[in-house]
């Protein structure tokens, strides 16, 4: 079990944190104005089993980390929610479009360390219950399949763990439709 309170472990983390958000970026191909899912559970980081141990401090270091990342490749990141909240998502503003924003402010305690730190990190924070997003990743098995677009492709990261967490990630691509007599635009495979 790792101790928090060292600053080598948290650079640690938000050194694999940023890997993995570099690495999808590239391996899913992602462009500006896209979105990525992330659910992280700051208990399975810490070595602790899901829901059992938050820590505002990790998820703050996920978060920050995984943010700079994205926004500086211009890709809106949905922080998603605990189970307690259904799975909800925080997300900017202008990226929600269409969705319908639902009013909830996620706390360590229902919604989970990292959404509440985005909920805070973020310029304008909403929440919502839904969306469909380009790409995810998981940390720690919380379960962001519900939130990607259709067809989800597994990616294997050279970033495997986050401290002691699993790291799982997906993009999608269109659905191919027609059969054997079909062409289709293999950029967007």
């Amino acid at each position: 079990m790792y101790n928090t309170a060292y600053p080598e472990f948290l650079n640690e983390i938000a050194n694999a944190a940023r890997n993995a958000a570099m690495e999808i970026c590239e391996t899913a191909k992602l462009v500006t104005g896209q979105t990525v899912v992330v659910g992280c559970s700051t208990s399975e980081i810490a070595g602790r089993l899901i829901g059992t141990s938050s820590s505002v401090e990790l998820g703050a270091v996920v978060f920050d980390a995984l943010h700079r990342v994205f926004a500086g490749h211009g890709i809106y990141m949905a922080a998603q929610c605990c189970e307690h909240l259904n799975r909800a998502l925080v997300i900017e503003q202008e990226a929600a479009g269409f969705f319908e924003r639902i009013n909830v402010v996620p706390t360590p305690e229902a919604g989970g360390a990292f959404a509440a730190a985005a909920y805070e990190g973020f310029s304008n924070a909403i929440a919502l219950e839904e969306i469909q997003a380009d790409a995810g990743i998981d940390i720690g098995g919380t379960l962001i399949g519900m939130h990607l677009k259709r067809v989800a492709i597994p990616l294997r990261l050279n970033t495997a763990m986050i401290g002691k967490a699993n790291v799982i990630a997906a993009r999608t691509r269109p659905k191919l439709i027609g059969g054997a007599r079909s062409q289709y635009d293999e950029s967007l495979q």
